[in-house]
């Protein structure tokens, strides 16, 4: 009964940290293994909120679109003030815009550059100054014009980011809260002298209730964290 055990609490944890039904399933028809974060917090938490990579890429992007808009405003050329804009932030990667910065100041192909330059999460403002640069060029629209509504976008999307996770911060509080409940009570009872461990490891009712119990903690977990990734995605 206690190998019984130990497969539900297995089974609720894998609940609690595997993989998205849809993933699992691309996985198995494309014959590759799936890959994650080491720890279980982490693969939890990584696919529940951006990570602080992303988010970095984001804050740092939203700093580019305003210093090119002032570089713009200042009277620079529009490489002269993508190269000078691009070198004043701090960027999570800034080996990886070294191309960019060399297209701006040498008439390269900068829409080109700006795409090359863009990660996979947290680039979204890459590609949007491409997509200005290239109206720019071929219609002859101010940059300036079209960087600040960039930056504007930008920016009421990162608010309504924090907005969102301001407001999930609850819900995540009050699931783990619940979710720690359990061992609080067993605690709770060991200090009025009674015996929960002997009952739970010691009788087969025992170890069913601890199964359940485990099980359903697990589902509960698992399916906070895909209401709150749903919210996020929203």
């Amino acid at each position: 009964m206690t190998a019984l055990a130990v497969l539900f609490a297995a089974l609720a944890v894998w609940l609690w940290t595997g993989p998205a039904p849809g993933t699992a399933r691309l996985c198995r028809i494309e014959h590759r293994p799936r890959s994650g974060p080491g720890s279980l917090y982490a693969r939890f938490a990584g696919r529940s909120r951006p990570s602080k990579r992303t988010a970095a890429w984001r804050i740092a992007s939203i700093e580019l679109c305003q210093g090119l808009a002032a570089e713009l405003a200042a009277g620079r050329t529009a490489g002269e003030a993508l190269a000078r804009a691009v070198s004043t932030v701090e960027f999570p990667d800034p080996v990886a815009l070294r191309p960019l910065i060399a297209a701006a100041r040498d008439g390269g192909d900068v829409p080109a550059a700006l795409l090359a330059a863009a990660p996979e999460q947290g680039g979204e403002a890459f590609s949007r100054l491409a997509a200005c640069w290239k109206v720019s060029v071929t219609a002859g629209a101010g940059l300036s014009v079209l960087v600040d509504r960039v930056a504007g976008s930008l920016r009421e999307a990162q608010a309504h980011r924090q907005d969102v996770a301001a407001q999930l911060a609850g819900p995540r509080a009050t699931a783990r809260l619940l979710a720690g409940l359990p061992a609080l009570g067993l605690l709770m009872a060991m200090g009025l002298g009674m015996r929960p461990l002997h009952f739970l490891f010691g009788s087969p009712a025992g170890v069913g209730c601890l199964a359940l119990g485990l099980v359903l903690d697990g589902c509960g977990l698992w399916w906070t964290h895909r209401l709150v990734a749903h919210a996020q995605q929203a």
